[in-house]
């Protein structure tokens, strides 16, 4: 059986593939930040956002895809209840890092199974992280490190890559830290086959 993957993401398409499930990627094209901006004003909370996100993802492509699960996708930083974006800029990017610095916050990961236009299965995972406590500089030598289309693609940290050494502790699921709580989608897919 092969899913459509609802995502430009390269790390979400590197776990299914390292998970053996056969995909063909077909972008969402959601705005984000309007989607974002819309459910803030709400008084959404941020597992509300990823929630919301990964469904739309997904419904969207599912329904110009009939009869295929289509696989929508959403990570969101939460800290003190409140959503931290995705940086614009390396300067933003440092704002985040301040803010997070020596504080503990939660990364939340959606996931959303949607068939004919309709979600017919979705997750949410939800990771403790507690960064470690840094000096300005530390925090500008470690921005130095990543190249700034990675910085303005996947957030401020890459735990898989230089972003662990900020840490004092992850708490979680590291592929659900990296955006796809996998062993769910795996049992819910091997359930769905039965």
């Amino acid at each position: 059986m092969k899913i459509i993957l609802a995502s430009k993401s390269n790390v979400r398409k590197d776990i299914l593939e390292k998970n053996n499930i056969n995909l063909e990627v077909i972008v969402s094209n959601v705005d984000e930040d309007e989607v974002k901006k819309s459910l803030l004003a709400e008084g959404a909370s941020p597992l509300l956002i990823s929630k919301n996100l990964a469904e739309l993802k997904s419904i969207k492509v599912s329904s110009k895809n009939p009869d295929r699960l289509v696989l929508g996708a959403d990570s969101v930083v939460s800290l003190n209840d409140q959503l931290i974006n995705k940086p614009k800029s390396r300067e933003e990017a440092l704002t985040i890092l301040k803010k997070l610095n020596n504080s503990k916050h939660y990364l939340i990961s959606s996931a959303c199974i949607s068939k004919n236009g309709s979600m017919i299965w979705n997750h949410s995972d939800q990771s403790e992280l507690k960064m470690k406590n840094f000096k300005n500089e530390e925090l500008v030598k470690y921005l130095e490190k990543i190249k700034t289309e990675i910085l303005l693609a996947y957030g401020v940290y890459q735990v898989e890559a230089e972003g662990q050494d900020l840490f004092e502790y992850i708490k979680g699921d590291r592929d659900s830290i990296m955006g796809l709580p996998i062993k769910q989608i795996m049992n819910y897919i091997k359930n769905y086959n039965k």
